[in-house]
């Protein structure tokens, strides 16, 4: 073919139609993936029905798959993993391999508040349906295994009986709100967000317009800096306006996984009373604009991303709310960050008491127990934490005592270890299928081992260095924004043999560090060598810091050979 010239003039280059992201709002209505189409056939909650009238009595095997792996999320149910089956296996099973005939159950929290009443039911259910099993969750939920489908209905009954629910706990729908655990009480709050929570709940979970997003949306709502706001799809946090006084400044787009991002402030000062009408905004927007091609662009994260605050707002304000929002300062940045772990004064002259588990493992034993400890104190509220740590509220001063003690032999220290008071992990490879290594016997292993270690430097730490741990890359234990954080993977060993290990990140944070961790490229630790890996790097970091200098700041700077 002859070249172009004046005569023939160049064909225009082609232009690559971009292609649809699934946006309802933008005409995309039909599912694009198996997720989609499941949540098309049947809106999730229906589920409820089958499992009450016909899986509870015929059994596991007449489960059908598309609700066994999909709809039974919403209602806090997740088949756990088959026992025997190593790390190294968990990419390479279908997932019916992976499959036990056991459940894990989570039962959502809001604000992770509970009565004692409520901790002592928590537990009975764990002692009679779930071998004991509970852990407290760093989404401020408690979390069973060993659950029968044959008892689902029965634990619900308990469950409801006292005012709790598993509904939305898990799935594509709005889970769990995280609170601060001392809401209402804590002399340094800016303004009590519970009313806000409990409007949330009373309106919108449960609601079928709600149910069906694309992805998990996660919210936080609190009067200080202490429910990891940063991280979240959407989340309100306590701030005073110069001229309105008292409310809550508006973040959305955070979250970690393999993507990590810190959310964005949309500038935006929302009174007290009509959070629940900005939420309400907000989840429509995702609903109608998310991206639903992709489970993995599926977050509110990738929209915002792509969108930027001010785009997101006007929208926001143009076709959900029909009204300008009010522009506001940026909350406080706390100093530390906030667990409340230890024993505190409340605005009432009362006290709370803060202690840890270790990585929120604990049992059905130890909350009956605990909800008895703190009634012999003259207390009937307890709290769950965003750090997997329990709170007990409205303790009179002449009870402290008596309990932290009680609560120490629970294996509940209200003045712990910094590695003990530091120390987070998911679920890790003994129950999740996604799990790659062993995480919650290994945390308790090396808080054992690093109080020994390195307590001949405990008392130099001003603040814990934190040490999450995670079985796999999806972040739920927040690896990302810890000082030091170890995400799990299968790894090679001096002697060429594949074994559980690590990925290592270093000076992540919240607060004043917001940010994501360092990774030292190439560079991995086995399971083996983890005590004397997180050993030699607190060591380094004791002694190469400057005058102040918090753990972020100084693996930011430090030599990789320092850190490795």
């Amino acid at each position: 073919m002859a070249s172009p010239t004046r005569d023939t003039p160049a064909r225009p280059a082609r232009v690559k139609q971009k292609r649809g992201e699934g946006q309802w709002a933008l005409g995309y209505r039909e599912p694009l993936n198996p997720n989609e189409r499941s949540k098309k056939d049947d809106n999730p909650l229906n589920v409820r029905a089958r499992i009450e009238n016909i899986y509870a009595h015929r059994g596991f095997d007449a489960i059908d798959p598309g609700d066994l792996r999909g709809r039974f999320r919403w209602f806090g149910l997740y088949t756990q993993r088959k026992p025997g089956i190593d790390g190294g296996r968990t990419a390479t099973l279908e997932p019916e391999e992976l499959d036990d005939r056991y459940f894990m159950l989570r039962v959502r929290l809001d604000g992770g508040a509970l009565t004692t009443e409520q901790l002592a039911v928590l537990g009975e259910i764990s002692q009679t349906h779930a071998r004991g099993t509970a852990d407290i969750t760093d989404r401020q939920n408690i979390q069973y295994h060993w659950i029968q489908i044959e008892d689902v209905p029965t634990i619900w009954d308990k469950l409801e009986k006292s005012g709790m629910t598993t509904m939305e706990a898990c799935g594509d729908s709005p889970r769990v709100i995280l609170g601060s655990p001392v809401a209402g009480i804590a002399a340094d709050e800016v303004i009590d967000g519970t009313p806000a929570i409990d409007e949330i709940k009373r309106r919108y979970i449960g609601d079928p317009a709600y149910s069906n997003l694309p992805r998990k949306f996660k919210t936080a709502i609190s009067g200080q800096s202490d429910v990891a706001h940063e991280i979240h799809d959407i989340a309100f946090v306590g701030v005073n306006h110069p001229e309105h006084g008292p409310g809550f400044d508006l973040w959305v787009g955070g979250g970690l996984s393999t993507n990590p991002m810190i959310g964005q402030r949309l500038g935006a000062w929302v009174p007290r009373d009509e959070i629940p009408d900005v939420w309400e905004g907000v989840i429509s927007l995702f609903r109608d604009y998310g991206y639903r091609r992709l489970r993995a662009r599926a977050r509110i994260k990738f929209l915002v991303k792509d969108w930027g605050a001010e785009k997101f707002r006007q929208v926001l304000q143009d076709e959900y709310l029909k009204r300008e929002l009010i522009d506001g300062p940026a909350p406080e940045t706390p100093a530390a960050p906030i667990d409340h772990v230890g024993v505190h004064p409340q605005v009432d002259g009362k006290f709370y008491v803060g202690a840890a588990p270790i990585a929120g493992r604990v049992s059905g034993d130890t909350l009956v127990a605990v909800a008895e400890a703190a009634e012999r104190a003259g207390s009937n509220r307890v709290r769950l934490t965003p750090q997997q740590k329990l709170v007990v509220l409205d303790v009179p001063e002449a009870q402290v005592p008596a309990l932290q003690a009680a609560l120490v032999e629970l294996g509940l220290d209200s003045n712990p270890s910094p590695w003990r008071r530091g120390v987070m992990a998911c679920t890790g490879l003994e129950f999740c299928k996604l799990a790659i290594v062993e995480t919650k016997a290994r945390a308790q292993q090396l808080v054992t081992d690093l109080e020994k270690s390195l307590a001949d430097i405990q008392a130099e730490l001003d603040t814990p260095v934190s040490v999450h741990l995670n079985g796999c890359p999806n972040s739920c234990a927040r690896i990302q924004t810890a000082d030091i954080g170890l995400k799990g993977q299968i790894v090679t060993d001096a002697d060429g043999n594949q074994v559980e290990g690590f990925q290592v990140h270093l000076g992540g944070g919240l607060g004043l560090d917001a940010g994501f961790g360092r990774k030292l490229r190439g560079h991995k630790v086995t399971a083996a060598e983890l005590t004397g890996y997180v050993e030699r790097v607190v060591r380094a970091y004791v002694t190469g810091r400057e005058p102040g200098e918090r753990f972020p700041q100084w693996a930011a700077r430090a030599e990789e050979s320092v850190l490795q």
